[in-house]
């Protein structure tokens, strides 16, 4: 029992690590306001007349996720913020562990806070990795469809992900996926099959009235394979990055943290009647 238990524990670090790594390590604790967002008394434009909530990948924060995407955003004269979910207790820093269900009604709390604060009636969301597909769970289940104009996914794990086959050895490690669910559950509620994917999929990847964005990478090596992210239904564009940019070598963490054509075509979406043509110029 000793030996198996040896085993499952060098597993779990190298499952969580695979994934959750979506962003580099944090630095330093969310402020309220960082280059200009997350400023609640900012007043959406009529050019851009409705606030924007990122929202962040697993082990990812509100700051470091968004130190390229946000500023990016705002200087385009967006209306920017960002919420930290998913925590665990004497866990700092690095969210996004929490169950994928709970993290949904996070959100729907602080979109909330976002749309009185700012006196509109919808927001735009833009998710990276978990952050794409639980916001998906926040518009089926806990109300945001009516309060979401449009979500933009980049590398989201919409169909969940199999890690290039490593999630199917937890079966070989006794007593592994139960300890990995009681320990960090948003990690298990993103494997392929697990109960949260099934439901958020069960009748169609989409709810009327959102307009969807996904942005995949070919190099993806945390959604695998990386089309397991694009969606199926009315009203969908699904991207791949170097469809735009043959020679773009982002990989998951940079296609949400720092790649130029990624953020120019999230402008895109955010923007379509004012949308420009996407390529390796852009970066």
């Amino acid at each position: 029992m000793k030996l198996r238990w040896s085993r499952t524990l060098t597993l779990l670090p190298a499952l969580a690590l695979a994934l959750g790594f979506a962003t580099a390590p944090a630095a330093a604790d969310a402020p309220t306001v960082r280059s200009g967002w997350n400023d609640f008394s900012c007043k959406p434009s009529t050019v851009h007349p409705r606030p924007v909530v990122l929202v962040h990948g697993t082990l990812g924060n509100s700051v470091d996720n968004w130190l390229g995407l946000a500023p990016y955003l705002v200087a385009r004269g967006y209306c920017v913020f960002s919420l930290d979910y998913g925590q665990l207790p004497g866990v700092p820093l690095f969210h996004g562990l929490g169950p994928v269900d709970a993290s949904a009604g996070q959100l729907a709390t602080y979109v909330d806070q976002v749309l009185a604060a700012t006196g509109t009636r919808k927001v735009d969301l833009v998710g990276h990795s978990q952050g794409g597909m639980m916001a998906r769970v926040y518009l089926k289940f806990h109300g945001g469809a009516d309060k979401v104009n449009a979500l933009v996914g980049l590398a989201p794990d919409n169909h969940g992900t199999d890690l290039d086959g490593l999630t199917r050895l937890l079966d070989h490690f006794p007593g592994a996926k139960q300890y990995l669910s009681k320990a960090t559950p948003g990690l298990t509620d993103q494997i392929v099959g697990s109960d949260v994917l099934n439901r958020l999929n069960a009748g169609g990847d989409t709810v009327p009235g959102v307009h969807y964005t996904v942005i995949a990478t070919r190099y993806d090596e945390v959604v695998t394979p990386y089309r397991s992210g694009y969606l199926d239904g009315p009203d969908v564009r699904n991207v791949l990055l170097q469809d735009l940019c043959a020679i773009d070598l982002s990989e998951h963490v940079a296609i949400g943290t720092v790649d130029p054509v990624a953020f120019h075509e999230t402008a895109n979406a955010l923007d379509p009647a004012h949308a420009t043509p996407t390529t390796c110029l852009n970066g």
